[in-house]
């Protein structure tokens, strides 16, 4: 399945995947709309409430290259592959305030989480995998 292109609301156990920074100032974009459902400021990595952090920018606010993304996408294929209670929808992480497209991300991801049924990609994403 495909995660929705304007996510709004969330039911309960699903999980609002964005970009986010290393500092964890969620000032902005999906980022900003990540608070009111749990994000929690100085924090850019990981799990809290309906969230799941993915920085795309480093603790400077800066694009961070795709290489040093991609850990953190692998951190949260691991995640996601042991919490099957959760539905994670995924926003297009880098493709708003980082400058990135969806061909330069969707790599990052790749095939592998296709075979998570409780991750939805969005449209654009699975367009390049």
């Amino acid at each position: 399945m495909t995660s929705p292109s304007n996510i709004t609301n969330l039911a309960p156990w699903q999980c609002f995947v964005f970009g986010s920074n290393l500092a964890g100032i969620h000032g902005a974009g999906a980022a900003r709309t990540a608070l009111g459902w749990g994000a929690v400021i100085g924090q850019g990595v990981g799990h809290f409430g309906n969230t799941y952090a993915i920085p795309t920018k480093n603790e400077y606010i800066q694009t961070m290259p795709t290489e040093d993304i991609r850990p953190y996408v692998d951190d949260f294929f691991d995640y996601a592959r042991t919490h099957h209670q959760w539905t994670f929808l995924v926003t297009e992480i880098g493709c708003g305030l980082a400058g990135y497209q969806p061909k330069d991300i969707a790599p990052l991801f790749g095939k592998r989480f296709l075979e998570l049924s409780n991750v939805h990609l969005p449209e654009r994403f699975i367009q390049h995998l």
